[in-house]
């Protein structure tokens, strides 16, 4: 290809944002490179699965490291996660061939892009609703695991990652805070890297024998991606993460719709709608960090109010004889 530097580009761009969100790169990579890039939408799937083996390892060590991963959880999602998405390089193949075949698999990403979507967004408004109920003091690093919701977790998954590349930190995750909605935020994301190592191989493998995967392609993703995810974790902290993953939200439904063959009226639509209601939900964030900081504000004040009287009571008491 001619476009290497550009694809370098590319591959750093989404590689940041995973670092910065903790998202998966195929929702980003694969439109990316089948609208902007006119790579065949397979070729840019299993291209994709194949970068993503050398990335995920990354945040996998050190979630590993932190004491982050549930390997009980990560040893029911496995047994159903690595077939499934070996599974659905086949499945992805049966839908045909030719030009038909690339358009059926445009609309296949389609829809698990807008799947994508509609998990980023269920993920943030339960974030917010474990927030409010208790904050982090009600996460716990020890629930007890659901084996049977967590295989067809792994199924599921696997299949969608197999066939779009699209799911291993996006919908994935979101599954797991259902099964799961106790156990801390942090552990999702350990265990979600974790198993997505052996299911993402195994979906890369499965494209690789049946001629999809470009290892030229992938090799130079990764030059710009590797950096990019560790240049993204690093800022991780200074940024605001639901600013990012809301503008990743208006870009993924933007790409899944035009991946859908969606109208341009229905596609400025979609993401307008999308920008409205993040825009709706900052300002509501914004105002209410803003009460609570002039309720926190306030009691400090009377409790100091509170502890000078005392001590000025005190002062006026006669001493001992």
């Amino acid at each position: 290809m001619d476009s290497t530097v550009p694809i370098v580009v590319a591959g750093a761009l989404v590689g940041f944002a995973v670092g910065l969100t903790g998202m998966g790169g195929g929702a980003l990579m694969t439109p990316i490179m089948v609208m902007v890039f006119g790579v065949n939408p397979t070729a840019a799937i299993g291209s994709d699965l194949a970068a993503s083996v050398f990335m995920k390892p990354f945040g996998a060590v050190v979630h590993q490291r932190a004491g982050t991963v549930r390997w009980d959880i990560v040893r029911w999602l496995l047994p159903t996660a690595v077939p499934a998405a070996f599974g659905g390089v086949f499945l992805l193949r049966a839908l045909g061939d030719g030009a038909d075949l690339e358009q059926r698999v445009k609309y296949v990403v389609g829809t698990a892009l807008m799947l994508a979507v509609a998990g980023m967004l269920a993920r943030m408004w339960l974030d917010r609703r474990r927030t409010a109920a208790d904050g982090a003091a009600g996460e716990d690093a020890h629930v007890p695991v659901r084996p049977v919701a967590t295989l067809l977790i792994g199924l599921v998954g696997g299949v969608i990652v197999g066939m779009t590349s699209v799911g291993s930190g996006s919908l994935i995750i979101v599954m797991l805070m259902l099964a799961h909605p106790r156990l801390r935020a942090n552990h999702l994301v350990g265990t979600d890297l974790v198993q997505a190592v052996p299911m993402v191989a195994a979906a890369a493998l499965g494209h690789l024998l049946v001629g999809d995967a470009d290892l030229g392609l992938a090799a130079t993703l990764l030059i710009g991606a590797v950096p990019g995810v560790v240049l993204g974790s690093l800022v991780s902290s200074r940024v605001s993460r639901s600013a990012v993953r809301w503008a990743l939200v208006v870009l993924l439904t933007g790409s899944g719709l035009s991946m859908l063959k969606a109208s341009s009226t229905v596609i400025l639509l979609g993401c307008l709608a999308m920008a409205l209601l993040a825009t709706a939900t900052v300002v509501r964030d914004r105002r209410s960090a803003r009460s609570t900081a002039a309720e926190t504000a306030e009691t400090t004040g009377k409790a100091e109010t509170a502890e000078t009287a005392g001590t000025a009571g005190m002062a006026g008491l006669p001493g001992p004889r």
